[in-house]
């Protein structure tokens, strides 16, 4: 009797190892893309969308609970239709349409499907939680078999994820009971945060037109008329024109 429930027990570990392997897989293949793109970006482009990447598996304990409080039955079949973030990926970008430039270049790949978009960027949670999130199916291949694997993935910005953290941190603390006052503070930083971010977008737009600029930098016509010798020189240039027409 002993023998058969240390047996089972032995079964179960495997069988929950090789669950949590088929995840841990799924982060590596999209881990190793993300990076790449990181690579790339660093050495032949003027600007490098990806500030930050990191990844998290669920433990088994986490994985559990979550499922008594959805009411998930405790197999893993039921885990794996229910319990879709057991795999995570967040990338932080420098801008917010950085964000949407990852996004799209995610989607790009053959094997990986976006199968739901939640975009907290423009419509943000009611506590001011702004985060674009995506969950993705992209396959693993194991000895015996192919498996589509889920994976959630988070793209924000500097400011978002500071924000969330701090948010985290204080739930944590509270044990998700915060007081009104500190929620009410948590909202108007959130706030800040999202100024700060349209502040920086703008700058980095202006920042990247002036190095168009510098690459071209002949002046238009508007601005060479600013200057009083151009402009003597394209209302000449003009007469001359208008005359070869006139003949």
């Amino acid at each position: 009797m002993v023998e058969d429930v240390s047996d089972a027990l032995s079964e179960a570990r495997e069988d929950v190892a090789r669950f949590l392997m088929s995840y841990k897989f799924a982060i590596d293949t999209l881990m190793a893309k993300v990076n790449i793109l990181n690579e790339e970006f660093r050495y032949t482009n003027d600007h490098n969308p990806i500030e930050h990447v990191g990844s998290r598996l669920k433990t088994p304990y986490s994985i559990l609970e979550k499922a008594r409080r959805r009411g998930v039955p405790l197999d893993l079949d039921s885990i794996a239709k229910e319990i879709l973030d057991i795999a995570g990926i967040r990338v932080t970008c420098s801008f917010v349409s950085d964000t949407y430039a990852i996004r799209d270049m995610l989607a790009g790949h053959e094997d990986i499907r976006i199968t739901e978009e939640k975009d907290y960027i423009r419509s943000p949670k009611a506590n001011g939680y702004r985060s674009l999130h995506l969950l993705v199916c992209t396959p693993v291949r194991m000895s015996d078999r192919t498996v589509e694997v889920p994976v959630e993935i988070q793209i924000r910005t500097i400011a978002m994820d500071f924000w969330a953290s701090l948010e985290h941190k204080i739930y944590y603390k509270y044990a998700k009971a915060v007081p009104q006052d500190l929620l009410d503070e948590l909202r108007t930083a959130a706030e800040t945060a999202n100024r700060l971010d349209v502040t920086m977008e703008r700058l980095h737009g202006e920042v990247r037109e002036l190095g168009d600029r510098a690459q071209n930098p002949l002046p238009g016509p508007d601005e060479l008329r600013r200057l009083p010798i151009a402009a003597e020189l394209l209302d000449a240039l003009a007469d001359r024109v208008n005359s070869r027409r006139s003949d």
